[in-house]
């Protein structure tokens, strides 16, 4: 098994064969240029060298184009001859096959379910998907403490809402606990759930929860498995797409230990459209960001962004992308001459030609390569000739993705939901424990009423031979004894009683 991938070469005036080494595959990588310059052909063709290595990889189909992969190509695709000639320029011997795929969906229409739950997505990252306010987005974090605290359970969304529930309605004290919660903040947050509820956002959170070491996969010859997410419909919200996959991102690097620096990466993430990761994201979850990409290739994890801009990607992150490939950007502003001047600044200089002319001239399937050499070194920018897939280009036909899924390995691992104790119904157990607890108060306090009605309508019956004085004390002991009742029935069945059923937690909360 060949320790690098080859990428592409060229004849006269293109460079040597281009390949990028597995040991260096984790230190992360670029795949940038404009809409149809052959991005997703170059995303296809790495999948292929990395499974053939026996690297898992994760990647989403944006478009649809992806699920090919699970195809072999054909000698009678139309591209056929040109690839066969393409092949021949760059030194290729193509062979055409398919590769172990596995679908997956987060609508489970066209793929394995995909879920996380509430608790594992976190705080920072909802009030990212929610798209909330400092203020709300401290409100959540009590929430979440809260949870914590109580071993409530957050698991999909309806357990999330109840919660807020309760936090609305016992707002007073939490903000004495841990500063101000504001009812207007929580109502906001709900309003929020519904409308990424609105989106299929509720699909993604329940169980059974994503198992990372289905991914993380070889098949039975040692290939690594093509994990493809269908995003078609998920791009229609693109925070819950760009959440979603940061999350994967994050579970990936907590979740796995410390390889240091192996041979070949663990596991290699695509992330298309990367552009929507960063898109008015807040400076927090930005350095989170650059810190899962600075600490996960430790883990052996290689991440790989695919945008239309090198500068869709902050200075920070850019600067930790060792593998680059550069297709065509075009110039027609001042803006776009100032971005392709910046893009090209970025790469070693090749004395053969000029950088930014070569990144603006590159046709489709074309682009300037650059990919870490031993010791990690950045090599010098290369115009290069991208190889041709050999899975089948463009997507499979419906009835060609459904029997790919029903022969999955793990066909009925993922789409039963799994609807366990959790937060919703521990809460509505304690509402209905409380709610009859209030109702035996005010029975109780109806008897006692009724008692003291009868006791008071034998006294006009009873003998008056009885002494004033100790009728007075008699008297005044039971009056004395049936307003502490009356106090103490008033307080359960009024302002306490209120908050045990409509709070839940008011006091079985704190005593647990």
């Amino acid at each position: 098994m060949s320790d690098t991938i080859f990428i592409g070469g060229g004849g006269e005036g293109y460079a040597e064969p281009q390949e990028m080494l597995l040991k260096y595959a984790n230190r992360h990588g670029l795949i940038a240029g404009a809409t149809g310059t052959g991005k997703t052909v170059t995303l296809q063709i790495l999948a292929e060298g990395f499974s053939n290595a026996g690297v898992p990889v994760f990647l989403s189909d944006v478009k649809g184009d992806l699920s090919g992969l699970a195809a072999s190509g054909s000698d009678g695709f139309k591209l056929h001859d040109a690839f066969m000639k393409r092949a021949e320029t760059i030194g290729l011997d193509l062979q055409y096959q398919s590769f172990p795929v596995t679908f997956w969906d987060l609508f489970g229409d066209q793929g394995h379910p995909i879920r996380t739950t509430v608790a594992e997505m976190g705080p920072l990252l909802l009030a990212r998907l929610l798209d909330l306010t400092e203020a709300q987005e401290g409100v959540l974090n009590v929430a979440f403490r809260v949870a914590d605290e109580e071993g409530l359970p957050l698991l999909d969304l309806k357990d999330l809402q109840a919660l807020l529930v309760w936090v609305g309605q016992n707002s007073k004290d939490l903000s004495l606990r841990y500063g101000n919660v504001a009812s207007s903040s929580v109502g906001a947050i709900q309003r929020q759930l519904l409308v990424i509820e609105n989106q299929g956002g509720d699909l993604l959170f329940g169980e059974p929860a994503l198992d990372l070491d289905d991914m993380i996969d070889v098949d039975a010859n040692g290939r690594g498995r093509v994990n493809i997410l269908a995003a078609d419909k998920l791009m229609a919200s693109p925070k819950l797409y760009a959440t979603f996959l940061l999350w994967m991102l994050s579970e990936l690097f907590e979740t796995l230990p410390e390889v240091g620096n192996p041979d070949k990466p663990k596991l290699v993430f695509f992330f298309d459209e990367a552009h929507l990761l960063f898109d008015d994201a807040p400076k927090a979850l930005v350095d989170k960001v650059e810190q899962v990409a600075r600490l996960i290739r430790s883990k052996g994890v290689g991440v790989f962004f695919i945008t239309q801009n090198p500068a869709d990607v902050p200075d920070d992150i850019l600067g930790q992308l060792g593998n680059r490939v550069q297709h065509a950007l075009r110039a027609f502003t001042g803006k776009d001459k100032k971005e392709l001047n910046a893009a090209a600044e970025t790469y070693r200089d090749n004395p053969r030609f000029d950088t930014a002319d070569a990144i603006r001239d590159v046709g489709t399937g074309e682009a300037v390569t650059s990919m870490l050499l031993d010791k990690g070194v950045p090599g010098i920018v290369e115009r290069t000739l991208i190889r041709p897939p050999s899975s089948q280009l463009g997507p499979l036909t419906a009835k060609a993705r459904k029997e790919v899924i029903a022969a999955s390995h793990l066909i009925g691992k993922y789409e039963d939901i799994l609807d366990r104790n959790s937060a919703f119904e521990m809460l509505q157990k304690r509402a209905d424990a409380a709610a009859k607890a209030a109702e035996e108060a005010e029975a109780a306090e109806e008897a006692a009423e009724a008692e003291e009605r009868e006791f008071k309508k034998a006294r006009r019956y009873k003998d008056t031979t009885m002494g004033r004085s100790s009728s007075k004390r008699s008297s005044r002991s039971k009056s004395f004894g049936g307003e502490v009742a009356k106090v103490v029935i008033k307080e359960l069945k009024g302002t306490t009683g209120r908050r045990i059923v409509r709070g839940i937690l008011g006091g079985l909360f704190k005593g647990r």
